[in-house]
């Protein structure tokens, strides 16, 4: 047996394995879209385990989504376009330019600031690209849950000023509720919640979009 010298080594090459052509069978018939919900669906079991504090099985769900980016790298290998390493690569040149206050000298003293230069650092990255980002409701990842997308684009749209915070008249838990009756009538009434909530946030954002492009032409 090849001996390892990593962890993450032995793990790349039990992948190339599976995928080879005596390998696994049911490895060898996927590609990145067989695959790609796998990644959320362990993601959630991953946030099961972090909230039930529970180590051992934290750890292996971690290796599950690990699994999930190295099956995805061994893919893209065998069609040419990037593998493992490329991905660490990456990932380390960004972590290391968008923190310029810890690698290359700037300052940041708070998290307020941190967040402004890593946005501003972003967009100059993404400049000039196909993905340029022209609106603050750009970025937004089209699969993520309804109710967390909504939550995401109010929050941008709170900050340009194109919708006010709503004041505090009611509980937690009066507020969980009405989230929950609402949930259960529509479900009642043969809808999904969520594709209810997806269709009107697409809807909205479309709105805030349009106001924030003359918002930006009037400046």
């Amino acid at each position: 047996m090849k001996k390892h010298n990593s962890g993450i080594d032995r793990l790349l090459d039990i992948m190339a394995a599976l995928r080879a052509p005596s390998g696994c069978p049911w490895d060898r018939e996927q590609n990145h879209q067989s695959i790609r919900f796998h990644a959320i669906e362990e993601v959630y079991e991953l946030l099961d385990a972090i909230e039930t504090k529970d180590d051992p099985e934290m750890c292996e769900e971690l290796g599950d989504l690990l699994l999930q980016i190295v099956f995805h790298c061994q893919l893209a290998k065998e069609r040419g376009a990037f593998d493992f390493d490329s991905v660490t690569q990456s990932i380390s040149d960004k972590l290391v330019r968008r923190h310029p206050h810890v690698f290359a000298g700037s300052k940041a003293n708070s998290v307020t600031e941190v967040w402004t230069q890593w946005e501003k650092i972003k967009n100059l990255e993404k400049s000039g690209t196909k993905h340029e980002r022209t609106s603050s409701f750009d970025g937004i990842p089209k699969h993520i849950p309804a109710l967390l997308r909504v939550e995401k684009i109010s929050k941008k749209a709170q900050k340009l000023g194109l919708l006010k915070p709503q004041p505090k008249t009611e509980t937690k838990s009066s507020l969980a509720q009405k989230l929950f009756d609402l949930t259960c009538r529509a479900q009642s009434q043969g809808w999904s919640a969520e594709e209810l909530l997806r269709g009107k946030s697409r809807r909205q954002e479309k709105i805030w979009r349009n106001q924030e492009a003359k918002l930006v032409k009037v400046s």
